[in-house]
């Protein structure tokens, strides 16, 4: 298993050897004490969720404000997406930056999100499966999202806007600027 920081603090590409034969394939895909040593982060998954989505479904752009935070596995089991990370805390250097990654089912990649990070992604195929882990269990008092489209974050979906398929809270969800105002973002230091 490889790590590579992404250029966002706490974002992580992960990649792990996939091993085919006459039988399918295998991959270890997830392994706690290689995660702790090369990022000091100690994931323990509280929840999984896994998703599936028809081409041009974009989910996203969500993060949590629970009080110890939410950490995110994210794997693509079938299809391919471009996921999304954004940075949008405000104490942050690399504050409203993106990074994007394209995950597949063999491509044998991971992503690994700190909490406080904003998560996106945009599902490339029909049916397309995404599992996450996360670090802490889904409370709605605590979950946030932010406009997809927010034209500060300026994030290259890679389709035409007809193409993209979005929920109505994220299609209405507020810009990262009045996330700020409203005193919604999560820092650094928390």
């Amino acid at each position: 298993m490889e790590l590579t920081h992404l250029g966002i603090h706490g974002a992580w590409l992960v990649e792990s050897q996939i091993y085919t034969d006459q039988r399918g394939s295998f991959q270890e895909w997830f392994k706690h004490e290689e995660v702790m040593q090369s990022t000091g982060i100690n994931f323990s998954a509280m929840q999984a969720n896994i998703s599936r989505s028809s081409r041009g479904v974009v989910r996203g752009v969500h993060y949590s404000l629970a009080a110890k935070g939410q950490a995110k596995w994210i794997t693509c089991m079938a299809g391919s997406i471009k996921d999304i990370i954004v940075d949008i805390r405000p104490d942050s250097i690399t504050f409203g930056k993106w990074a994007e990654v394209t995950l597949s089912e063999s491509s044998g990649k991971s992503l690994l999100i700190s909490a406080g990070l904003g998560h996106a992604f945009l599902a490339l195929e029909d049916d397309t499966t995404v599992a996450y882990l996360l670090s802490s269990p889904y409370s709605p008092i605590d979950e946030y999202e932010i406009n997809p489209l927010d034209s500060q974050i300026k994030i290259a979906w890679g389709l035409d806007s007809g193409e993209l398929i979005f929920s109505e809270k994220d299609k209405n969800a507020p810009t990262l600027e009045q996330c700020l105002a409203q005193g919604n973002l999560p820092m650094v230091g928390k």
